[in-house]
């Protein structure tokens, strides 16, 4: 789509399994700075192996451009001046969905949290956010990251009376809490499932009978206009039909401005510079609308609060969600610390 062979630029891309391991995700990183020559690492799902690879990017004045990490740090805590945020992160999360349903009435929590960075940064966002609120959390577990078991988790946070159990979990963990929780009725007793990190795939390997009426935080859905429509249909296409989550949309974004930024720049081997570049002004991306890469890189952009439709209301395999309300990105995402302003190098 950018056409890099054209303008002279040669791309190559490379990839691995860091099998959500910190030290495995830093020894592929490493190695790829230091012996193959690589300028970009993307993508990078999993916050704990994220933050380890940014310090080495950081290190070896390479691009780090994650979509697939959630933890607030990357650009709190440990912002680098060559990390970019791009899609989400768990205060847009807790801004979207913890936030709504508290001021839904949903005002006890009780969390199941998974037991790494970011599991741990989304419950502490949200809880901030429930309190803030109006809320009060009145207990929480930690779950061992991959789980499958979540039983006694359930029990736990059935037995709290919480109103709200949120599962600050992501993907397959997420979808086994739900499908538990629907098998020890938890729901048709009364208390709520608050998903805090939903994915299109999630709900689609749940199904819309289980998933229906759910409320999630997205900064993408395919079906929101003509540009996110004709995008995804070109991604189904090539995928076997499947819908594109707002991570696999987010790495296209990324990679698209990123290449804009080697192109002004003549050469992709500063890092630091590249990523200057791509602070420099405002842009319209196709899928995520009016944007800009803050200072400390992440970067802002709507994000939206949807709601699992009902089967009934669906008109195809993929028509799963419906929007409820815009949240600016300026609501959405932290404020900028002071020492993440990297604009002041």
């Amino acid at each position: 789509d950018f056409g890099a062979a054209d303008k002279g630029i040669k791309v190559e891309i490379i990839s691995a399994d860091h099998q959500n391991k910190p030290d495995i995700g830093s020894s592929i990183a490493r190695k790829w700075y230091d012996e193959e020559g690589v300028n970009a690492i993307l993508d990078v799902p999993t916050s704990s192996v994220a933050l380890a690879v940014a310090e080495i990017t950081a290190e070896k004045n390479g691009v780090l451009l994650d979509s697939g990490a959630g933890s607030t740090d990357l650009t709190q805590k440990q912002c680098k001046p060559t990390t970019v945020h791009w899609t989400y992160d768990t205060a847009a999360l807790a801004n979207g969905t913890g936030k709504a349903i508290t001021e839904a009435g949903g005002n006890t929590w009780f969390f199941l949290t998974a037991d790494y960075a970011f599991g741990h940064s989304l419950a502490d966002n949200t809880a901030a956010v429930v309190k803030a609120s109006g809320g009060e959390v009145v207990g929480e577990v930690d779950v061992p990251f991959p789980a499958t078991d979540f039983s006694s988790f359930l029990l736990q946070a059935q037995s709290s009376g919480a109103k709200v159990i949120g599962l600050a979990n992501a993907g397959g963990d997420t979808v086994s809490a739900i499908k538990q929780a629907a098998e020890f009725g938890i729901v048709q007793a009364g208390q709520r499932l608050a998903a805090l990190l939903f994915f299109i795939t999630d709900v689609h390997a749940l199904g819309a009978q289980t998933a229906q009426g759910l409320s999630l935080t997205s900064a993408f859905y395919w079906d929101q206009n003509d540009s996110t429509r004709a995008w995804s249909k070109r991604f189904m296409d090539l995928h076997g039909g499947a819908a594109p989550t707002m991570v696999q949309a987010g790495v296209y974004s990324a990679t698209m401005q990123y290449l804009k930024a080697v192109e002004a720049l003549g050469s992709a081997t500063d890092g630091k510079a590249i990523v200057a570049k791509m602070k420099e002004a405002p842009f319209d991306d196709p899928l995520f609308g009016k944007s800009h890469v803050r200072a400390d890189g992440r970067t802002i952009h709507d994000v939206y609060l949807f709601e699992v439709k009902k089967p009934e209301e669906s008109t195809g395999e993929w028509d799963l969600f419906r929007q409820i309300t815009t949240i600016s990105g300026e609501d959405a995402f932290l404020p900028m610390l002071p020492e993440c302003d990297f604009s002041k190098l």
